[in-house]
């Protein structure tokens, strides 16, 4: 995981959370999605990863090794029943795991992106 620390027209400077330098990455040989716009697919709605996140912050659940895969759906099953488990594969929890302890680490605070309201006026 990266902190985008600026973005130019053929890539962006990143910081790797768990180092202090910054270092270029191109778009021509990489693509990145930011947090904010990955869903996790779940038996409603998908849900946004940071929704997820929340719900493992608030869980009293003892965080599962990455190295288990069986304890990591186990896991998920009691935080977070809604998740759409023949969708959602074993290595993307594994990464939700990791992804959550790594931000956590960091200090990084997890905020929903806001949800932009149209004035009734404006849409009419």
């Amino acid at each position: 995981m990266f902190e985008l620390v600026a973005a130019k027209t053929d890539g962006a400077i990143v910081r790797p959370l768990e180092e202090k330098t910054n270092k270029f990455v191109s778009n021509r040989l990489n693509q990145y999605t930011q947090v904010a716009n990955i869903e996790v697919f779940t038996i409603r709605d998908n849900v946004n990863l940071v929704e997820v996140f929340h719900a493992m912050q608030a869980s009293t659940e003892a965080l599962p090794s990455d190295k288990d895969p069986k304890a990591i759906k186990a896991y998920f099953e009691k935080v977070y029943p809604d998740m759409d488990f023949d969708r959602v594969y074993a290595s993307d929890m594994k990464k939700m795991v990791k992804w959550f302890v790594q931000l956590k680490a960091a200090g990084i605070e997890m905020v929903l992106p806001a949800n932009e309201e149209v004035n009734e006026d404006e849409a009419e």
